[in-house]
């Protein structure tokens, strides 16, 4: 055989792998109506094999009930005529007797001296092809009007695609987010997200939504967002075993609904406390050890150290009990020496007595963040120095000082303090300070009464 005479041949079998191969059924008319190609997507669709199929004229008699037979085949031939593709849908009949209802879409074949000779068809089960344009409906508006943030991550780990929300939720616009490391994007939080992200490549969606404490780089001042976040691996249907493209991440910000659950369960916790100690001090012989017995319960999770200081006939600060300086324990009676505490003017405790309420003090201005910067040793010397300035134990950064009243006098202070582990006091701190300060004050001042000390 000539190769001249291969070429064609060869032709004509990647054409006819081609046509078997397609996802949709596919058969061609001529200008009479006779069917000249059935392909196996054809066959598996409606029944009919191609032996059976070519040859045939329009679908009367054996693909269409006689009554649908005619405008079928006038719907279809008239492509012939008409420019561009034509999209029909058609009730057809498959080999064993059931109706199918099927979306078309069939274009005029010109033949070598460009006149119509005749038209192919391309056709799919209607529910298959609308279950494709939900799909792609979905993709469409989850990147258009989803509330939720949505972004396509690549097997890279860089984001390929985001809709508005998840720009706004990443301070960034849809453009620069597109093939940017995430470490670019979130200044905390990236391992986390990232670990997610690698796990469902590997193993594939988690059964659960996770929680990620993030902080986008254009809102660091914001402080960090919790994003309630929900993950799927995206493979490529066209493998025998999908190979992941990437990760569709989508992700809500939760973060003031986390806050307030947050602060619910220390509430609960902190009142829990206020109780517990309520209940051991009614057992306590002594009012001084219901007193101390009192902060040790306010104690846990709230600050690292207390002192009780009384007011004596001068009104001075005379050192009652103090928890241990060099590290967290139980609340101590101080020695009887009856000499006042070397507070300087201005101390937060001698402003709490002047005010009849709760006065907070940190270290610097940035208190908040002082616990960053406490290694360096310029700022360990200065904080070192803030401290010991205020009698404080060494390593204290933010103090929370209240005032102790029962019977209308005052009768001491009680002072809360925190290292550079720790956040700076808040106004719910104090809130709870006052609460735990107005016990103290009633053992302190029957402890008084009965001349204990």
């Amino acid at each position: 055989m000539q190769p001249s005479d291969a070429q064609p041949r060869n032709d004509e079998q990647l054409l006819a792998a081609l046509l078997d191969g397609m996802e949709a059924g596919l058969c061609a008319f001529d200008r009479a109506g006779v069917v000249t190609h059935w392909n196996a997507e054809a066959a598996r669709i409606l029944g009919w094999s191609a032996e059976e199929a070519v040859g045939k004229r329009g679908f009367g008699g054996w693909a269409a009930r006689a009554a649908d037979a005619k405008e079928v085949e006038e719907r279809l031939l008239a492509a012939m005529d008409a420019p561009g593709r034509q999209v029909n849908e058609f009730a057809l009949l498959t080999k064993d007797g059931r109706r199918v209802l099927v979306r078309t879409q069939s274009a005029a074949v010109t033949g070598g001296d460009g006149r119509p000779a005749g038209v192919y068809c391309a056709f799919s089960e209607v529910h298959a092809q609308i279950d494709l344009e939900r799909s792609i409906a979905l993709g469409e508006s989850l990147f258009a009007d989803a509330a939720w943030g949505v972004v396509l991550i690549d097997a890279d780990l860089r984001p390929a695609q985001a809709n508005a929300e998840a720009a706004r939720l990443l301070c960034a616009g849809r453009e620069a987010l597109l093939g940017r490391p995430l470490a670019e994007l979130l200044s905390a939080g990236v391992e986390e997200l990232e670990n997610a992200l690698q796990y469902v490549l590997a193993e594939g969606a988690p059964t659960a939504a996770t929680e990620l404490w993030v902080t986008p780089r254009g809102d660091a001042a914001a402080g960090r967002h919790c994003w309630r976040s929900g993950f799927v691996r995206l493979g490529s249907p066209l493998g025998e075993e999908p190979a992941p493209l990437g990760v569709g991440w989508l992700f809500s910000d939760v973060t003031a609904q986390k806050t307030a659950e947050k602060d619910s369960a220390q509430v609960r916790f902190r009142y829990q406390q206020l109780h517990r100690a309520d209940r051991a001090a009614a057992e306590c012989e002594s009012a001084m050890e219901a007193a101390t017995l009192q902060l040790d319960f306010a104690l846990a999770g709230f600050a690292d150290h207390a002192l009780l200081d009384v007011m004596d006939a001068a009104g001075r600060l005379v050192r009652l009990a103090a928890t241990p300086d060099r590290e967290p324990g139980p609340c101590e009676a101080a020695p009887g020496s009856g000499i006042p505490v070397g507070y300087d003017a201005g101390h937060p405790a001698l402003q709490a007595v002047e005010r009849l309420g709760t006065v907070r003090a940190g270290f610097g201005a940035g208190a908040a963040g002082a616990a960053d910067d406490a290694g360096e040793p310029g700022v360990r010397a200065r904080m070192e120095a803030w401290a010991s300035a205020r009698c404080w134990p060494r390593g204290t950064v933010h103090g929370l000082a209240a005032v102790l009243r029962s019977r209308g006098r005052t009768v001491g202070t009680v002072t809360f303090l925190r290292g550079a582990g720790r956040r700076q006091f808040d106004r719910a701190d104090a809130a709870y300070a006052e609460d735990v300060a107005a016990r103290v004050a009633v053992a302190v001042d029957l402890a008084q009464q009965a001349g204990e000390r």
